[in-house]
Formats: C-alpha cells, sequence, structure tokens
C-alpha cells in the first residue's frame, strides 16, 4: 500500500483537500482507435461537448441545449510543427516541448511503421488490449523527462519516491498487465524501449530487471485519468439556475442522452490516460473511503475531496475498488485486492466482517469471473 497520508487540519465533507498535477501523465495509446481526441501534454478533451456527445451516440444531427456551458476553446488549440501532435492551448505545447517532447517528438517519421517508437506503441497495442491499464508511454515520458533535464539527479529523485515492490511482486504486477506470457513479452518490451529511448545515465531502468521495476513502479502508482467535454458540459448544466420547467426538462433530456450513448458506445466514453500524481500515491485503501478522486476541470489536475469530515490528525483513505465492488463480500473484497495490489484490507470494515465466511455468493463468483478481465483490470490505475 502507500505510505498514509494524514490530514493537517479539519476537513468537512464535500470540501477539496487537494488539487494535484502529476509529475508525468500520457493518455492511452488505445484514445486513437475510439477516435479520443485528448490533449497531449494535460490530456483535456480536445472536443465540444456536443461533438463529443454526437461522436458517442453516432448522431452528427444532435444539438446540445445551452452550448456556452462548454469550456472547449478550439481558436486556442496548437500542433507540435514537426509531428502534428496536438494540444489544447500554446502553453501545454510549450510545458510539453521543455520537459519530455524533444525525445519523443516523431517528426516526419510520425507514420513510419520502422521508427523506433512506432515499433514499441505498435508491440504495446498487441498486448495489452482495451481497457488499458497502464501505458508504455508512460515509461517512455518519464525516460524522456529525465534525458531532457538538466538536473537529471532531481527527477530522478522524483520518481524514485513513489511505492516500490520486491521481487516478487514485481513479477505479479508485471503478470497481472501482460497475461500469461509476460515474460516473453516483457522482454521484447525492454528490447525496443532499449532501442527507442537507451540513455546511458539511465542504464539501469534499461537491465531485465531495472525495466521489470520501472514497469511495476508505473502499473503499482499509475492514476487513472478519464477526461471528458460532455461530462464538464453537464455539471455546468447542473449548476444553472433555471426555472423548475425548464430545470426538469434539462433533466429529462440528459438523462436520456446517457441511457443513450451507453447503448451506442458501452463503457469507453471518456479520453483516458494514467499519471503519477505523488499525495495521491500516498492515500492508502479503505473499503469504507473517506476521500475521492476526481477530473471535473476535463484535465489531468486531480481533485482529491473529502466523502465525510475528517479530523486534523485522522488517516485519508481512497478506496481502490469501484462502488459495486466495494458492496460485495470481505471475501470478494480481499480477493480482488490481493489480485491486484498484492496486500489483504484490514479497514475498518474488513475487520468489523472477519468472522464472515470466506465464501462468495454463487452470483458474486458470477461477477468476478466477468471482472477479471475487464474491469479488474481497468480499475489496476486507480492505486
Amino acid at each position: 500500500q502507500g505510505k498514509g497520508l494524514f490530514a493537517t487540519k479539519n476537513i468537512h465533507k464535500g470540501e477539496t483537500v487537494f488539487v494535484e498535477r502529476p509529475v508525468v501523465s500520457s493518455q492511452f495509446l488505445w484514445n486513437a482507435l475510439y477516435n479520443y481526441r485528448a490533449c497531449d501534454h494535460c490530456l483535456r478533451a480536445l472536443e465540444t461537448a456536443e461533438e463529443n456527445a454526437q461522436r458517442l451516440l453516432g448522431k452528427s444531427s444532435l444539438v446540445l441545449p445551452h452550448p456556452e456551458q462548454c469550456s472547449i476553446r478550439k481558436d486556442l488549440h496548437q500542433q507540435c510543427p514537426r509531428c502534428q501532435v496536438t494540444y489544447c492551448s500554446a502553453e501545454c505545447r510549450q510545458a510539453a516541448l521543455e520537459q519530455y517532447h524533444q525525445v519523443l517528438c516523431l517528426g516526419p517519421s510520425r507514420d513510419d511503421p520502422t521508427h523506433p517508437l512506432n515499433k514499441l506503441q505498435e508491440a504495446w497495442r498487441n498486448m495489452h488490449y482495451p481497457p488499458e491499464t497502464s501505458s508504455i508511454m508512460l515509461m517512455a515520458r518519464i525516460v524522456a523527462t529525465v534525458k531532457q533535464a538538466k538536473d537529471k539527479e532531481w527527477w530522478i529523485k522524483a520518481f524514485s519516491q513513489f511505492c516500490s515492490k520486491t521481487a516478487n511482486e514485481e513479477e505479479e504486477i508485471v503478470h497481472k498487465l501482460l497475461g500469461d506470457k509476460f515474460k516473453g513479452q516483457l522482454e521484447l518490451l525492454r528490447l525496443l524501449f532499449t532501442e527507442a529511448l537507451y540513455d546511458e545515465h539511465l542504464s539501469r531502468w534499461f537491465t531485465p530487471e531495472g525495466f521489470r521495476s520501472l514497469f511495476a513502479l508505473v502499473g503499482t502508482n499509475g492514476q487513472g485519468i478519464g477526461t471528458s467535454s460532455l461530462s464538464q458540459w453537464v455539471h455546468a448544466c447542473d449548476a444553472l439556475d433555471l426555472p423548475v420547467l425548464q430545470r426538469e426538462e434539462l433533466d429529462a433530456f440528459i438523462d436520456q442522452l446517457y441511457k443513450d450513448i451507453e447503448k451506442e458506445s458501452g463503457e469507453f466514453l471518456n479520453c483516458e490516460g494514467s499519471g503519477l500524481y505523488v499525495l495521491q500515491s500516498c492515500c492508502n485503501h479503505s473499503c469504507i473511503p473517506n476521500a475521492e478522486t476526481s477530473f471535473p476541470d476535463n484535465n489531468f489536475l486531480l481533485h482529491l475531496t473529502a466523502l465525510e469530515d475528517i479530523e486534523a490528525g485522522e488517516e485519508i483513505c481512497i478506496s481502490y475498488l469501484d462502488c459495486c465492488q466495494r458492496e460485495r463480500s470481505k471475501h470478494s473484497r480481499n480477493k480482488i485486492l490481493r489480485e491486484n495490489y498484492l496486500f489483504t484490507c484490514s479497514c475498518p470494515k474488513c475487520l468489523a466482517q472477519a468472522e464472515d465466511p470466506d465464501v462468495t455468493s454463487d452470483e458474486e463468483e458470477e461477477g468476478e469471473g466477468e471482472t477479471d478481465d475487464a474491469e479488474l483490470e481497468d480499475e489496476m490505475t486507480d492505486v
């Protein structure tokens, strides 16, 4: 688990505990397959709320009411002049350029399948199907950040503060992310990673042991990031002061919109990626969390919000499980936590249920079979 994070003052329910930028982040490589368009630096959705809804619904004629509640400013969007990667603003383009993009810019080789970075990305797509739970490009950005940095030791220290695992635990994490053929897959990834990004200063990260450690660090500490211009528009509409009838009509429209989108597009609704957050990675798990993470700004800024009053000195805990998983038996919850995070929970809820039988109902076993391959992997990044 994490190192533990404790409140330094009394925090009220609904209050923002902190807002945090990631040390590094990256959108998932599969985003392109679903035509997601996000800023390559901050992951802000690049399409308007209306365009987002039209794509997810497969209906180009859809018109959203209150378009002024959409915050997307297309006139501010910029591209890298060499590789045409798109950013939401000049600030993001410059920030990416200064931190890692000089190393990762493909320039005119963007569509060249023989370029080492393209070979690495294609290998990852062939190994790790959606939903992604980590990304090889998050590791690439870690290496590129150090390669570009003047003060390399400062950045190495910044990455080393994230929770690390023993060799056996690392192997379990890698196995979970890559499956039964993980040893061969991991070695192929390492060779391609080395071809694309090798740096003498970071030579230990390119050894079999060092690469596995880097892979496990990302798999253990990576926080999933989901951004959506449609979701942000809905929140903005919720805050509108409208007459009762207009409010009811708007709420009914939004409810129906989400139902229709779910039928058409299923669960892949957000632009998705992962990032490394120093404070968030310190938060331990509880099956009755007192805080939760969200991305209300439609970018990589993580908001940690109190779910209940938290007293000064009290530990701030999030849940590594989703709402449905938290409602299941202690046995089911701990089965998921052991498989995905390598620990057995001893939160107040689990302690109170310590005498419960170590069995799951037929219905839960059925559900576990379904989530092992999809939902649970998707939760791997919510650490």
